[in-house]
């Protein structure tokens, strides 16, 4: 019995006497001074190369990206010149095309600069066409029937909006190259590829809509995004006697502590210093790499934290976030812990999720440059255009929820869905008590006598600038909640690359407002002033959309009745979710856009439905593999104490023997479990004898399977409960969530 705990005792005896790591410090021992003094040292973007590039190269490249246009090739020697002359200044040998498969990690090949002239002498070279483009093997990533197993190339393609940067990781330095992944024949392979073509559909539909307005000289419409990242930090060593963490991230058994989050008393409560010197460090990391975090604190579940950043532009964002989920991982690790991105890996306590905080603005020459689309304005005209915008973000939503809730399906995030601390898996959106008056008055046609101006006056749209982040309460358990100048999609998972549900978000919403100049052009036929006609539109998306608009709790019983009335898809489990990426409606939206080709459309289906097949049946292996190697043999150690004891108190004449009694409820407790596994390895092996039906496999996994480790689940959570402390060959839910 002793045995089986001794490495449980070392990992507890390690937290206890572990010297903590000290603060940040730079390279020569010195704190690091100033996060301005050295923000962005390790990123070469378009403005480091102002002053490194000749002046009509670095116009291409500014006016390339302005524009959203591609790089004249002719310029990219010269660009890598200076590229490469900054990264090997700072000790990088090699270069890589960092990108985003679909497995939500980033991918990258190193190539060293280090190459020999026609004299055999070694030298660094980096050419144009290296930085423009390379070529990894595509064959091992997941491409959904894209291409075959023997279909090995793939190319990536230099993303310029997005700067190259530096890794530094042990005694290696990597220049990163930003890029987007595609297949022999153009498919697109990767998150970021789609995510672009979305941007650039919607800039073009957003710019339609509003030189019909009157406003002319835009250049481009852009999504601006500000993803906060929640995450759990535990001990090293007790995640490496979990199992079922290492293999799935989630704990797959362990009975809740008798304290939890009960006491509500880790939110925004003091950073312990032991995490404090790893989060410091993290945000050193990420300050190098021009990655804007500005917010750290505790989250609501214990050993639960949160990190956010300021709003960048969306493909930047994108990229800063995987940035900030890969140092995470790799400096917990120094500093002895492990970072948990798992939506769900402590049951009874909060998930953690990732909130996107999404807006559009204008890019142009003019006094438009800057402006919040999402921002109530000074000027009748200005809010009226604010008025147009949310609802077409109203209309996108609205129409495609099921597509919306497909991009956020995931085995994790279906833990946390619908739980108390998450959105539900009903997509609504919440406007705030002041916006959701105004917008029924509109909907409904009151005060709405005479032409534009007067209505504006009578709805007091006169008077939007009073519309502020902080004047109407928030609505947490609200999946999509406008939050004043923004939406916060908070519906998204923890571990998720954000580039697929953006994708889908802007795809939506630049149907929308294709749907609303339609209308509007009509409408500006038959009515004299333009401000007339935009106020008839926006007045009757504003109806048509009122089912989608929610205020009240998200998570009530109540809600999901009234849900169904209002005809809102309920689409609790992940394979029912991703069946909305191929119904006719989806295809006409992102198909009929060119977001994605009918292929690539359905590859990201089957991808995402063999992951989360993936996913369960991993669960159910390393369960099971638990269940056999240590929860029973554990059990079966304690019954052999509580008998032998038992024995012994009988021959010393002791007539009352309670070991019996423990040891008979115990060997119930045991023989449930044993019942329970026999159920779910049978689910198990019908499952993986199903590789050729998909939609069949995940149908058996999401119930027979899920319900098969629940009860198992609950079986072994009863024997930890019911065996001698020392004798649990796991770390408990108190060590982890509870370090001394």
């Amino acid at each position: 019995m002793t045995s089986v705990t001794t490495a449980r005792k070392a990992a507890l005896h390690a937290i206890i006497n572990r010297t903590p790591v000290p603060g940040v410090h730079s390279a020569n021992g010195d704190a690091p001074g100033q996060v301005s003094d050295y923000f962005g040292i390790n990123t070469f973007g378009v403005r480091q190369m102002r002053s490194k590039l000749p002046k009509d190269v670095y116009a291409k490249l500014v006016s390339a990206n302005r524009h959203g246009k591609k790089l004249d090739v002719d310029v990219a020697p010269t660009v890598a010149q200076a590229i490469k002359e900054w990264a090997t200044s700072q000790g990088v040998t090699h270069f890589t095309h960092w990108f985003l498969p679909q497995t939500g990690l980033t991918a990258e090949k190193h190539d060293a600069f280090l190459t020999f002239d026609e004299n055999k002498h070694p030298i660094e070279q980096f050419s144009g066409a290296q930085l423009i483009q390379s070529e990894p093997d595509a064959s091992s990533f997941p491409s959904g029937g894209l291409r075959a197993t023997w279909e090995a190339r793939g190319y990536t393609a230099w993303n310029p909006a997005s700067p190259v940067f530096i890794v530094e990781s042990g005694n290696a330095r990597t220049l990163c190259i930003p890029s987007v992944f595609i297949g022999y024949n153009g498919e697109a392979l990767d998150e970021m590829t789609p995510l672009l073509r979305s941007s650039d559909i919607l800039s073009e539909r957003a710019i339609r809509l509003l030189e019909l307005i009157g406003d002319k000289g835009v250049i481009r419409v852009i999504t601006t995004m500000g993803p906060e990242q929640e995450y759990f930090l535990v001990d090293r060593g007790q995640f490496a006697l979990r199992p079922d963490l290492v293999m799935s991230g989630r704990t797959l058994v362990g009975a809740p502590p008798p304290r939890g989050q009960q006491l509500e008393d880790h939110y925004f409560g003091g950073i312990p210093e032991r995490i404090q010197a790893c989060i410091a460090e993290v945000e050193h990391e990420l300050y190098k790499l021009g990655v804007p975090i500005v917010t750290r604190h505790n989250e609501v579940a214990p050993s639960q934290f949160e990190m956010a950043p300021f709003f960048e532009e969306t493909d930047i964002a994108v990229d800063h976030n995987q940035l900030v989920m890969s140092v995470l991982r790799r400096v917990a690790l120094r500093h002895g812990l492990q970072a948990l991105l798992h939506e769900k890996p402590f049951d009874g306590v909060n998930g953690s999720g990732k909130h996107c905080n999404w807006s559009m603005s204008i890019i142009s020459d003019n006094a438009l440059d800057g402006v919040n689309l999402l921002k109530p304005g000074k000027t009748p005209h200005q809010n009226l255009r604010f008025l147009l915008f949310l609802a077409a973000v109203l209309k996108g939503v609205h129409k495609h929820a099921g597509v919306l809730r497909a991009g956020i399906g995931t085995s994790g995030n279906e833990h946390r869905l619908g739980a108390n601390e998450a959105p539900p898996a009903i997509i609504s959106v919440f406007m705030g008590s002041m916006l959701t008056r105004l917008i029924d008055d509109m909907a409904a046609g009151r005060k709405a006598s005479g032409g534009a101006d007067e209505q504006l006056i009578q709805l007091g749209v006169a008077k939007l600038p009073e519309i502020e982040r902080d004047n109407t309460d928030r609505n947490r358990t609200s999946p999509f909640a406008f939050t004043g100048a923004k939406f916060e999609f908070r519906a998204v998972g923890s571990s998720q690359s954000i580039a697929w549900p953006i994708t889908l978000l802007n795809a939506a919403v630049a149907e929308a407002l294709d749907e609303l100049s339609t209308q509007l052009r009509a409408e500006l036929l038959k009515t004299k002033k333009p401000d007339d006609a935009v106020l008839k539109v926006v007045r009757k998306a504003f109806r048509e959309t009122t089912p989608v608009r929610f205020e009240g709790n998200n998570y009530s019983d109540e809600w999901v009745k009234e849900a169904a009335q209002r005809g809102l898809l309920n689409l609790r489990r992940t394979p029912e979710a991703l069946a909305q990426l191929v119904t006719p409606a989806a295809r006409k939206l992102l198909v009929g856009l060119g977001v994605l080709t009918d292929a690539e459309l359905e590859s990201r289906y089957n991808v995402r439905l063999e992951r989360y097949i993936k996913d369960l049946l991993i669960e159910m292996h390393t369960l099971k593999e638990i269940v056999d190697t240590q929860i029973l043999p554990a059990a079966f150690a304690y019954l052999a104490v509580l008998t032998q004891s038992a024995a012994e108190a009988k021959s010393a004449g002791i007539r009352v023997i309670p070991q019996l009694d423990a040891a008979n409820d115990l060997g119930t407790i045991v023989r449930n479990a044993r019942a329970k596994r026999e159920l779910m390895a049978g689910v198990l092996e019908k499952a993986e004898r199903m590789h050729a039906h998909p939609e069949k496999a995940a149908k058996l996994l999401t119930s027979d399977g899920a319900e098969t480790m629940g009860a198992l689940r609950a079986a072994c959570d009863a024997i930890e409960l019911s065996i001698a402390d020392d004798a649990w060959p796991l770390p408990k839910y108190r060590e982890m969530l509870f370090p001394v």
